[in-house]
């Protein structure tokens, strides 16, 4: 039986959701950004991801967004949260306002609506706002999705988890699981805080194994080795593999800074040492690619590109933001090459629009990864990209 489904949030974990889902449902793409909403009617995606520009482009889907929340609530058997959940370095904690203000909307529109929480929420959030709220009707089901390529990990998912052990959550499971391409996806349904647990032991996991590779390079390049011949040997071992393993500039993006140092938070009264250290080693991580490029004596440095990885246009929390900063405070000169931004000006920055004129007035280009624009001046080129993979 095909559901009403209202997905709250257009960014890459909601849009990859509400196209996943309206391929056998009608879906209601929620969003406050008119700009996108707009895009989304136009079949166009206000986000760089390949298969979501393809499915919206040419797949027959039943969505429609809208700024119109109340009327999509009211209208709906399930709504999907999945609004962005920042991490507050004062308070300690994920901001969770806006998921708690949709929380609270969906209940005055229609109490009967199941609440399934997308964003990524601290560990034991949901017992919370279940009794906050009086309801029972909320559940967490956590994501697992790679920046730019978010549809195709809703496609073809390594696992579905649905943070509660009931009938309603096996639906919910199967509902992902009718849209995907793949079929023999392990579904686990687990209690609530146990699935917030799993998404961030999971990223934290990863950002731990970034670190690892990060940490080898730094013993390579301060020894005079080769990184690329001593990874290659490690992950020939099976139980390690030959993934997640290209050094860079340290871990960033949407998900795993803040993630760790929300797990690290839940940590607060619970004896660890390695939670501490995943933080940590991406803060050690960056001072030592400063001081390499300090070592260089470089009067102007140029950073190219502040985009995390390839086929991507998102630079939020990106490692190299953090870089740049540091090497504000020992007062080099920065400008940076980065197309997705209209301004002239980030964060104190001049921003060079021509390429040509970036690559001669820079003493040392900084680049997370290797780009073939960059081959003609490959002698100025700082990287610690070793496959030019992400």
């Amino acid at each position: 039986m095909s559901l009403i489904v209202s997905v709250v949030g257009l960014g890459y974990v909601g849009l990859s959701n509400a196209i996943l889902l309206s391929q056998h449902n009608q879906v209601i793409a929620v969003d406050t950004d008119e700009n996108r909403i707009q895009l989304v009617n136009q079949r166009r995606s206000p986000i760089h991801d390949r298969e979501i520009i393809e499915y919206l482009k040419n797949k027959k889907l039943n969505l429609e967004a809208t700024m119109n929340y109340k009327d999509a609530f009211e209208r709906s058997d399930i709504v999907i949260v999945a609004t962005p959940t920042d991490y507050d370095e004062d308070k300690n904690y994920f901001n969770t306002f806006s998921v708690e203000s949709v929380i609270e909307q969906v209940i005055f529109v229609n109490k009967d609506a199941l609440i399934i929480i997308k964003s990524t929420i601290p560990v034991g959030f949901v017992e919370s706002v279940r009794k906050k709220y009086n309801t029972s009707n909320i559940i967490f089901s956590p994501e697992f999705l790679r920046e730019g390529k978010a549809l195709h990990d809703n496609l073809f998912p390594s696992r579905i988890i649905v943070g509660e052990q009931s009938d309603r959550a096996k639906n919910f499971a199967n509902l992902l699981l009718q849209g995907a391409l793949k079929k023999d996806i392990p579904i686990l349904l687990t209690d609530p805080t146990e699935a917030e647990a799993i998404k961030l032991f999971a990223n934290t996991y990863l950002a731990m194994r970034v670190s690892f590779f990060n940490e080898l390079d730094t013993y390579a390049e301060i020894k005079n080795l080769e990184t690329k011949q001593i990874i290659e040997g490690i992950c020939l071992d099976s139980r390690i593999g030959n993934y997640y393993n290209n050094p860079s500039f340290g871990y960033g993006g949407y998900c795993l800074p803040k993630d760790t140092k929300q797990l690290l938070a839940n940590y607060a009264d619970v004896p660890n040492k390695i939670i501490t250290a995943v933080v940590e080693a991406n803060n050690t991580r960056k001072n030592f690619i400063v001081n390499a490029i300090l070592a260089k004596n470089p009067k102007v440095v140029g950073v190219f590109r502040l985009i995390m990885k390839h086929g991507s246009d998102n630079f939020r929390s990106s490692a190299v933001e953090k870089i740049i900063e540091k090497l504000l405070q020992h007062d080099i000169r920065v400008i940076i090459y980065e197309p997705t931004l209209k301004v002239n000006e980030f964060n104190q920055c001049l921003v060079e629009k021509d390429l040509n004129n970036f690559k001669m007035d820079s003493d040392v280009i900084l680049s997370n990864r290797l780009n073939d624009d960059l081959l003609d001046v490959i002698e100025k080129v700082y990287t610690r990209d070793i496959f030019n993979q992400d």
